[in-house]
């Protein structure tokens, strides 16, 4: 069988063997991401290559231009001929999540004997932590969800499993969760198996694409899932080889839009537990919304699609070094800062979002979201810009999350005071710039003063869950109690999201 040598961005180097004839893109694992689910279109999966490799396709040469010359392919439209060598680019390095949702204090009851793991799965990012029975967090880790090579959404991935791809979405899956709890392990200074009990979290679709279920109640209307999970899987469902014997909890799930991630998120926010009205956002790829207001508990999910995560951005990239993740505006000069001050390599979600206020602020784009001096670009710095196509996604994304709030509030009742509190969880939120995003109209801009982060919630509710055994049935409870509101039927959700289309002008 051919061999592939990889150089990866941090300089380290591994060698595999693969069928004559394997693509590329499945050969490096995740490795590369692949936004458009590996169909050519969107130019991410892009590594540089010597060696035996099937010759481009009109889509490389009309992507790629004079890179081909250089080397550069995409691993999605590229196939293994012979031995070849891969070298990943900068923009491939580890990603720096922050996995650091808080919780409140309690006593820990914990549900394991020795050590217990928590993970959630979100659709772009995987965060896992480890515990001993005293509730010492002794590791915690975070990987990009390995998915991401069959596509950077929900949807591409559905239709994947649908296309006989079931097996292998779960197959991938499982192996990056092992992945982490071997490095918590290794971490740690205990074996894998030692871990006798995990929690994995996730929206609706990462449980059934982890458990290998039929998504297809999932595709298409009158969308009911036909499990809710807040079970315990055998070992052997899901067949985790770095925890043979552990017992795995999948907590309960609201809906078929509306998933254990936003249940573990309540039960780590503690919301519904005070008499006062809030609002919480998950923010991600998928938006995921829940409102308590007078013992009602009301939930939606909107689809803000991978834009915050730089999947739909020309020159976006994931929170890796060399990532533009603030930018400011002062005495008429746009700066920008960079992750481990890097050099610019592309821009994530948070410094997309600054820009966007930066822009407004100094006149570059209008209340419209186009550019007022006519052109299609504005330079960030001398290697990256933003395009008048990357404004106009950031446009349907941020749209999406504030009409989903505006319809969840009118859904409850909730007045124009709305209200008291906003909360906001994600591990993009972690890195919001809160008067970035009132500016841009992520969420209504009356809220800011009401609003606060708290990181990734949906990984800190498992975790509380994992520690005490009364957070379980809290979440099951709470998703019991839970409505949810359709917004794709939503008649006021299509006009608010036509309304929050636009830019307030500072």
């Amino acid at each position: 069988m051919p061999q592939i040598t990889i150089h990866d961005a941090a300089g380290a180097v591994s060698v595999r063997k693969v069928p004559l004839g394997t693509l590329l893109l499945h050969a490096l694992g995740g490795g590369v991401e692949a936004p458009c689910g590996g169909h050519g279109r969107c130019g991410k999966c892009r590594v540089t290559v010597q060696g035996a490799l099937s010759s481009p396709d009109p889509r490389e040469t009309s992507l790629l231009g004079a890179a081909l010359r250089r080397g550069v392919r995409l691993a999605c439209l590229t196939t293994v001929e012979g031995d070849c060598t891969v070298t990943l680019g900068a923009d491939r390095a580890v990603r720096v999540i922050r996995s650091d949702g808080t919780m409140p204090a309690f006593a820990p009851e914990p549900i394991f004997e020795k050590y217990g793991a928590a993970v959630d799965i979100g659709t772009t990012t995987l965060a896992a932590r480890l515990y001993d029975r005293a509730g010492v967090l002794l590791a915690q880790a975070a990987a990009p969800n390995p998915q991401r090579i069959y596509g950077a959404d929900v949807i591409t991935r559905t239709e994947k499993s649908l296309a006989g791809e079931r097996e292998a979405l779960a197959r991938c899956i499982r192996e990056g969760i092992d992945s982490l709890l071997r490095k918590m392990s290794a971490q740690a200074g205990i074996p894998p198996e030692a871990v006798d009990t995990v929690v994995l979290t996730g929206n609706t679709a990462m449980l059934y694409l982890l458990t290998a279920r039929d998504v297809d109640c999932l595709s298409h209307a009158p969308f009911l899932a036909d499990e809710l999970f807040g079970r315990y899987a055998e070992p052997e469902e899901l067949r985790l080889s770095a925890a043979p014997k552990a017992r795995l909890y999948l907590p309960r799930c609201i809906s078929a839009f509306v998933g254990a991630d936003i249940t573990s998120a309540l039960v780590a926010s503690q919301i519904c537990t005070r008499d006062e009205s809030a609002l919480l956002a998950d923010i991600g790829t998928n938006g995921e919304l829940a409102l308590w207001h007078k013992g009602r508990l009301l939930c939606c999910s909107t689809a803000a699609g991978p834009v915050f995560e730089g999947a739909t951005i020309s020159r976006g990239m994931q929170a890796s070094p060399g990532a533009i993740h603030r930018v400011t505006y002062e005495n008429g000069k746009i700066s920008c800062r960079t992750i481990e001050s890097a050099p610019a390599a592309g821009i994530c979600g948070s410094g997309l979002i600054d820009a966007a206020a930066v822009f407004l602020r100094a006149g570059i784009i209008d209340e419209t979201g186009a550019f007022t001096d006519e052109e299609d670009a504005y330079p960030l710095t001398p290697e990256v810009s933003l395009t008048q196509k990357d404004i106009r996604m950031l446009q349907l994304a941020k749209s999406a999350i504030c009409a989903g709030m505006l319809t969840l509030l009118e859904a409850g009742d909730l007045g124009a005071e709305g209200p008291a509190r906003l909360v906001i969880a994600g591990g993009f939120g972690s890195f919001l710039d809160l008067h970035s995003a009132a500016c841009i109209g992520l969420y209504p801009p009356a809220l800011e003063i009401r609003a606060r982060t708290i990181g990734n919630a949906a990984l800190a509710g498992a975790s509380m869950m994992l520690l005490r055994g009364k957070y379980r049935q809290q979440a099951a409870a709470l998703a019991e109690l839970a409505e949810t509101v359709d917004l794709s039927a939503s008649p006021v959700f299509r006009e608010n999201y036509v309304e929050c289309m636009g830019f307030e002008t500072p």
